[in-house]
């Protein structure tokens, strides 16, 4: 399916790539650049952190938020990144999406003269969704709000006020899209709506940007298995429980690196644990890298492992797969509409290190099996879990909100 010539189309979405941080929200950008690829107009609105004078003299993050552009163009795609309050560690958190009301609203007026949009989709009920809720009361169109995790795992526990405000985007949206079953499941505890209105649209990847040139990657670790985790360094992960893993595999299999590509609050205590361990010469640090970077480390990985719970879809294990690379993750996460456990990919207990380290084991110790698993796992994304495949079920609910 593709958009009829006049679908115009507004994203509200506060994750998405910037100047300051191009991978932060990639997976938002690349279903919207498949929306374009299928006719569709879209303009994104990515609001960031008003920082004021002193703030934007800080390092880090606060910083960072001043420097990026108030408009720019991504791969042809035209963002505006207008400012709201935010408060650090989440405080008020609860009226966060009045406070984006407040700083979207201008831009919004401003972009609806010049592009009369028919739809609104907003990434993330709050504050995305909540703000897109008071700004349709002057536009009043169809509203589409996208839960991708954080808002049912984390936003509801913080205080009532953000279950409140969760649950009232979740009633008032025309439709809930949520990136996975097993998210589909913790939405509808939240919510008394209408159940017919939550929808699943499994996020994607793009084989065009796989990783296929020649890399020295490989070179530079001299033909050593290499295991790779790719994501944000906190706990919930599961960096510490591969790096334990590895006290005991190592005797088993020596010749191996495990590599840590991106950075996070835990990054001090994984060194030190590292350290302590005496696992220095088998676990790299690599930090955060660009999108490109990562679908190279994707390419020479011969085990990708990121037992991580609480991980609502988890776009990194596509990219693995993609690249036709066994993948361990956790039971009962989103990622299980993807992994049959045993042929596309190993699913173990979330943190339960002896499964952990029993599944590592047999694929590392395996190649065939490994190579087998590599390989259906490619076919199950390339076949059914592409940007181009969500892209058309998301045009089917634009679709059919539209006709009512």
């Amino acid at each position: 399916m593709e958009c009829e010539e006049s679908l115009r189309v507004l994203i509200l979405s506060h994750l998405y790539p910037n100047t300051v941080n191009p991978v932060y929200g990639i997976f938002v950008h690349e279903q919207v650049q498949e929306l374009v690829r299928q006719g569709c107009e879209v303009r994104v609105v990515s609001p960031v952190p008003w920082s004021p004078v002193p703030v934007r003299w800080l390092r880090g993050k606060w910083g960072g938020y001043a420097r990026i552009s108030l408009r720019t163009v991504r791969d042809g795609v035209e963002v505006s990144h207008p400012r709201y309050v935010s408060f650090p560690k989440a405080y008020f958190f609860k009226h966060s999406g009045w406070f984006y009301y407040l700083g979207i609203r201008k831009t919004i007026e401003k972009i609806h003269r010049a592009f009369p949009f028919d739809i609104i989709h907003a990434h993330v009920a709050l504050p995305d969704g909540y703000g897109a809720l008071l700004l349709n009361k002057f536009y009043r169109k169809p509203l589409i709000v996208t839960i991708h995790g954080l808002d049912v795992m984390t936003t509801i526990h913080r205080n009532t006020g953000s279950w409140e405000n969760v649950k009232r985007v979740f009633g008032m949206a025309t439709r809930v899209i949520c990136v996975s079953t097993a998210l589909k499941g913790l939405c509808l505890q939240v919510n008394d709506a209408d159940e017919t209105k939550f929808r699943v649209i499994p996020n994607g990847f793009s084989p065009g940007k796989g990783f296929h040139d020649h890399t020295f990657l490989k070179e530079k670790y001299n033909g050593k298995l290499i295991l790779l985790t790719v994501g944000y360094l906190i706990k919930r992960k599961a960096h510490e429980y591969v790096v334990r893993a590895l006290q005991d595999i190592i005797k088993r299999i020596p010749n191996l690196v495990y590599l840590i590509v991106g950075e996070g609050p835990e990054e001090d205590h994984l060194k030190r644990l590292v350290d302590q361990l005496e696992l220095n010469d088998y676990v790299e640090f690599c930090g955060r890298k660009d999108h490109h970077t990562v679908m190279e480390y994707m390419s020479i990985c011969d085990l990708f492992v990121m037992p991580s719970w609480n991980e609502a879809f988890g776009v990194v294990y596509l990219e693995a797969m993609a690249h036709g690379k066994p993948v361990i993750a956790c039971r009962g996460q989103g990622i299980e509409d993807v992994i049959a456990d045993g042929e596309t990919g190993l699913l173990v207990k979330p943190k339960d290190l002896k499964s952990l380290k029993e599944a590592m084991i047999r694929l590392l110790a395996d190649q065939r099996l490994a190579e087998d698993m590599g390989r259906k796992g490619k076919q199950v994304v390339l076949s059914d879990f592409t940007w181009e495949k969500s892209a058309q079920m998301l045009l089917e609910i634009y679709e059919e909100v539209l006709k009512v």
